[in-house]
C-alpha cells in the first residue's frame, strides 16, 4: 500500500467512527421522544421542541466531523 492509500483509509475510518456517535445519538433521541409522547401525549409541544433542539446539536457534531475529514484529506 502506498502512503496515499493509507492516508485515505485512515481518514475514511476516522470519519466513519466520528459519524457513529451522532448517528446513535439521533436514533436515541427519536426513540426517547416517541416513548415520552406515548406516555404523555399532552406534553407534545415541549417534547418536540427539545427533541429538535438536541437533534440539531447532535447533527452539528456530525457536520464538524465531515469538515475535519475533508480538511485532513486536502492537507495531510
Amino acid at each position: 500500500m502506498t502512503p496515499e492509500v493509507m492516508k485515505m483509509l485512515a481518514i475514511g475510518m476516522a470519519a466513519g467512527l466520528g459519524m457513529l456517535g451522532p448517528a446513535l445519538a439521533i436514533g436515541l433521541i427519536g426513540y426517547s421522544a416517541l416513548q415520552g409522547l406515548a406516555r404523555n401525549p399532552e406534553a407534545r409541544g415541549p417534547i418536540m421542541t427539545n427533541m429538535i433542539l438536541v437533534t440539531a446539536f447532535a447533527e452539528a457534531i456530525g457536520i464538524y466531523v465531515l469538515i475535519i475529514a475533508i480538511i485532513l484529506a486536502m492537507i495531510v
